[in-house]
């Protein structure tokens, strides 16, 4: 059985670059050959402000915009989240997105890929990866980091990453399908 891995844009705002740089991460987790991977964008399930009348770890979904986004959770074995950062946190549509499942996240890595000014959104991925641990989600020590973003942007918007950035990308994938395969029979209970 193949480990799937889901690249996650959580920023929703109009204008944003997180589906530039998610494409490009994508297509290099596809390149790299450990996992199935698939392209996800929070914006897709228009997630309200958590709305559901029930705790998630009871898994009693009412609406359907939250069975839509519980699927695909848990399809995945991991996650790489494409984050910016906002006001040195993270971004609400990814919190958002967070509290409204539980069991699905449980027992699966993550990392990040994030991106933004001088800091490359690595103050909102420490605040992110605090978060993903009370999902009792295992976040990867090694990340991928784009400082300065818009200088890796060409005129179509589209992201060129150098070196560095898949020197990053390849040690985050390798650690991620370790933790994705140590942690299975956890997720398999």
């Amino acid at each position: 059985m193949n480990l799937s891995l889901h690249t996650i844009i959580v920023s929703t705002r109009p204008g944003r670059v997180g589906p530039s740089i998610a494409a490009w991460f994508h297509e290099f987790a596809t390149q790299h050959g450990k996992f199935e991977t698939k392209l996800v964008d929070i914006a897709d399930f228009n997630l309200p402000i958590y709305d559901e009348p029930h705790h998630p770890r009871l898994h009693k979904y009412e609406k359907e915009h939250t069975r839509r986004w519980s699927e695909s959770v848990a399809a995945a074995d991991a996650y790489v989240f494409v984050t910016p950062e906002f006001n040195y946190c993270p971004p609400p549509s990814f919190v958002n997105a967070l509290n409204y499942l539980y069991r699905e996240w449980n027992y699966k890595p993550c990392g990040f890929v994030s991106y933004g000014g001088v800091s490359g959104g690595l103050r909102a991925v420490q605040m992110e990866k605090q978060l993903v641990t009370t999902l009792k989600m295992m976040p990867m020590v090694e990340g991928v980091t784009a400082p300065m973003v818009t200088k890796l942007l060409d005129e179509k918007r589209r992201f060129h990453s150098n070196e560095l950035i898949d020197a990053s990308a390849v040690a985050m994938l390798d650690e991620l399908y370790k933790w994705a395969h140590a942690l299975r029979p956890m997720r398999v209970h």
